[in-house]
């Protein structure tokens, strides 16, 4: 891989295209789950791609290729959600085959009650618990990755693990009929 990074940033457009061939569903993926909108996250790719070709030159260590590329992803889901102040739900209508079997996982209610706890996060804090719980990176290498300190990353993840927490726990009390008063 590393060959290739090096072609791309001596100029080389096919070795770039084969770079961004490799690191763009997981791109995709992470600005998905942080915007959560697949338009924005289109956009966020887009961007942060432009600016990955626009900027590879600099790159210092072509090893960190993916690590580099996927901040510059983070700051275009910040810009992106800085341009689109409002939040909307959208409901994307996937192609299937019909069903493996039941979701023995998740319900449908489960997965609205999270999503509507998730949207209750910072985009901060959505940065970090994606990058954790979604791409698997450890907290140092996070605050890396966001340029900010360790103890920053704990923190927001510790506060969107809390927050998503306690949205789940309020959204599953039953809500009581009111009384009639005499």
């Amino acid at each position: 891989m590393r060959d290739i990074v090096e072609r791309a940033m001596r100029g080389d457009r096919e070795a770039f295209g084969v770079l961004t061939v490799h690191v763009s569903d997981r791109l995709y993926a992470i600005a998905t789950r942080i915007l959560r909108d697949s338009h924005l996250a289109e956009d966020a790719l887009q961007g942060a791609l432009i600016a990955a070709w626009r900027q590879l030159p600099n790159l210092r260590d072509p090893d960190r290729f993916e690590a580099w590329v996927r901040r510059l992803l983070v700051h275009a889901c910040y810009a992106e959600a800085r341009r689109r102040r409002s939040w909307t739900a959208t409901v994307r209508i996937l192609p299937v085959d019909g069903p493996a079997g039941p979701d023995e996982i998740i319900s449908v209610d489960d997965r609205d009650a999270l999503d509507r706890a998730f949207r209750r996060l910072t985009l901060e804090q959505r940065a970090v618990f994606v990058l954790h719980h979604h791409v698997g990176l450890p907290l140092v290498e996070i605050a890396e990755t966001l340029g900010v300190p360790a103890g920053t990353a704990r923190s927001r993840l510790h506060y969107a693990t809390r927050t998503l927490r306690l949205a789940i726990e309020a959204d599953a009390v039953p809500v009581a009929p009111e009384g009639r008063m005499a």
